[in-house]
């Protein structure tokens, strides 16, 4: 009988292994299967993010195939950062690091299975590479060559277990630059290792000023849309806001936000007719790389923002189309009044003030009232009520809190793929003492997103209350970095401020929480500079903070302080606590 023809398919396989599993399963048995489950989630995640296919998973490895050999470099950069941040919170001694090997070859096919020789070289790569690396092969090398961002060290050629062929070896550098060498506090910011944009605030062409929400909305949407491409570097929406009605030079706006691309456009709104303008510029050479006109019946504004997103990722970067692993459907809603309220709340929002808040409230039931499964207004309302508490505006913390854990919640039961309602459940479990959960949401977040600068906050704000206080610190950069220019800035920069004095470094504490008050004088700010005062003997300027802080008491001060003060280990409530004593200030 005849034997079926053998099947062949030229792929990347990408190898990894967990460096001394068997010492950890040995110490803690549970605790390891547990990362490992946690881990392994992750690693499938981006795998098929990056259009691959787990074939192989066996004890502690992985195993997958990918058919470009940038997308497997690429998943295998992102699976180590990804893994990198998690670490973080780990002790030392649990902390899971992989070794990844990523090799091309000519493989065969059985069943769902890959066998063959570059199987086996891929595993080998791994076993080559450092703990917590990344080594490819020559032939990989020589297929993303000027494709990837990646520095790669060519560590020469070798001889690897049972191969019989010497191979070329490369390592590849997968660090992020640290942030706070890259001008996020005042000096000129360094263009990103990827392709780098901002969007700015699409202007508003309609007659009626009441829709100076809806183009706002547009471009919010936008900025969202990109940041879910993990290979773009997106500015936050409130930096390029501080844009908004302003003649701006491309090119001044590029060096301020450190980017290399600059969108901007127009929307005119009349009757149920929506058009929309956008033009894609390279600042540097003040190119237009792409322009557009869309005219549509407003009923299909999510498709003119799908196809406008499309449209520029294609002209920067047409790798990222082809290999992207689509995301879940955005779960829109399909009445558009509920989401023209939505917007209005979300608006309001962000302008930062107490009657302001008032109203997106207002708008955001409303919107709420009409479709009552929309998940981006439960997150609106609770990011509101959220903000209310914090600013201290709230005249019944228990009350909001409650609404805010309730509504952020019913967010992510509607939609588990927006980062925003991850970011918006991450800070409620915070404030709710809840710790862990404050930061696997805050990782859920960043994972859905690598552009969201709120999922940085989110990290870094759940670190300080837990107490990883060094570690707290790198993210809040990057949230700086993603969000230069955002107003509420102050409260990123505050958290440095409270991370540097647990760490005790209560000078570098003092000059932080003054640069948070230069935009906004919140109790929070206010309260750390004082207990940074404290422990500096300098009691003269902290008896004028403790004055401030007194004037600005919030209506429910007892419940704020709680709620503003969610440590998780009563050792450092208490050491902050002591810096408000040398302050002066009367604390239980």
């Amino acid at each position: 009988m005849d034997q079926p023809p053998v099947k062949r398919r030229l792929a990347a396989i990408l190898a990894a292994d967990v460096v001394g599993y068997s010492r950890m399963m040995a110490e803690d048995e549970e605790g390891t299967l547990r990362t490992l489950g946690a881990y392994r989630t992750t690693i499938s995640d981006l795998i098929t993010e990056h259009s691959g296919r787990i074939f192989g998973s066996a004890g502690d490895s992985a195993i997958a195939e990918f058919s470009s050999a940038v997308q497997s470099v690429r998943a295998a950069v992102a699976i180590q950062r990804a893994l990198d941040r998690r670490n973080a919170d780990l002790a030392e001694g649990r902390r899971m690091i992989f070794r990844i090997g990523i090799n091309l070859g000519d493989m065969i096919a059985e069943g769902d299975d890959v066998l063959g020789d570059g199987v086996n070289v891929a595993a080998r790569l791994q076993e080559v590479a450092a703990p917590g690396g990344i080594c490819i092969s020559g032939a990989v090398r020589e297929q993303t060559e000027g494709k990837l961002n990646f520095a790669l060290a060519h560590l020469g050629e070798r001889t690897l277990k049972n191969i019989p062929r010497p191979v070329q070896v490369y390592n590849v550098d997968w660090r992020l630059d640290d942030p706070s060498t890259s001008g996020v506090l005042g000096a000129a910011l360094a263009l990103p290792d990827k392709p780098s944009i901002a969007v700015l605030p699409f202007a508003n062409m309609s007659s009626d000023p009441e829709q100076e929400y809806f183009a706002d909305g547009i471009t919010e949407d936008i900025i969202t849309a990109l940041s879910q491409y993990r290979w773009l570097f997106v500015i936050a929406r409130n930096s390029t806001f501080v844009y908004k009605k302003r003649a701006v030079d491309i090119k001044q706006v590029a060096r301020e936000l450190g980017v290399r691309y600059v969108l901007e456009g127009s929307v005119r709104k009349a009757g149920q007719r929506v058009r929309v303008t956008a033009q894609l510029i390279e600042a540097d050479s003040n190119n237009h790389l792409w322009a557009e006109r869309f005219d549509r019946d407003y009923a299909d504004i999510f498709d003119i923002q799908d196809e406008l997103t499309q449209s520029v990722v294609g002209a920067i970067e047409p790798e990222i189309l082809l290999g992207e692993g689509r995301r879940a459907a955005r779960k829109s809603t399909a009445n558009l009044d509920a989401f023209d309220c939505c917007m209005r709340g979300l608006w309001h929002h962000s302008q930062f003030t107490p009657e302001d808040s008032r109203q997106a409230e207002t708008w955001l039931r409303r919107s709420l009232e009409l479709d009552p499964k929309f998940a981006r207004s439960h997150m609106g309302l609770a990011r509101v009520l959220i903000g209310r508490v914090w600013y201290g505006w709230s005249d019944d913390v228990a009350r909001d809190m409650s609404a805010a854990c309730a509504a952020a919640d019913r967010s992510v039961a509607l939609d588990d793929s927006d980062p925003y309602a991850h970011y918006t459940l991450s800070i409620t479990n915070l404030l709710g003492r809840r710790h862990r959960a404050a930061l696997a949401e805050a990782q859920r977040a960043i994972d859905l997103s690598p552009n969201f600068a709120l999922g940085y906050y989110a990290l870094g704000w759940a670190r300080v209350f837990i107490g990883h206080f060094a570690e707290a610190i790198d993210p809040l950069m990057r949230c700086l970095r993603l969000n230069p220019n955002d107003p509420q800035s102050f409260l990123f920069i505050s958290q440095i401020a409270l991370a540097h004095y647990h760490l005790g470094n209560y000078d570098e504490s003092v000059h932080y929480a003054e640069r948070a008050l230069r935009s906004r004088r919140l109790l929070v700010v206010l309260r750390t500079l004082a207990a940074s005062l404290g422990q500096l003997g300098r009691n003269e300027e902290a008896r004028d903070v403790l004055a401030e802080m007194e004037r600005i008491r919030p209506t429910d001060a007892e419940r704020h302080w709680e709620m503003t003060a969610p440590y998780a280990d009563p050792v450092h409530r208490a050491h902050f606590l002591e810096g408000l004593r040398k302050a002066g200030m009367s604390v239980d």
